[in-house]
């Protein structure tokens, strides 16, 4: 399978490989303590464990990519705010 499309960069292989292990982490969290029944958070949603996974995935990147606009390609401190984020995300949302 020619994979020469995709600039397979150290990075980008860790980015995918952080992508399985949430998955597969929040898939055995689920099994183990399965319901994760909907909470209604600080948005008035009512969300469960995989609703907020996806908000802080999604709230992450746009972070990454607002960082890479503003301050520039040194990302360690948009990984530190993206963490934070998603600390805050699975607690109050």
């Amino acid at each position: 399978m020619d994979l020469s499309w995709m600039a397979w960069t150290k990075p980008t292989v860790a980015f995918f490989v952080f992508i399985a292990l949430c998955l597969t982490v929040m898939s055995v969290w689920e099994y183990k303590v399965p319901g994760g029944a909907p909470r209604r958070g600080i948005l008035g949603l009512d969300t469960t464990r995989g609703d907020r996974l996806f908000i802080s995935l999604l709230g992450s990147a746009y972070i990454h990519l607002a960082w890479l606009g503003l301050i520039g390609p040194w990302l360690w401190g948009a990984v530190i705010v993206s963490v934070l984020y998603a600390l805050a995300v699975f607690r109050w949302v």
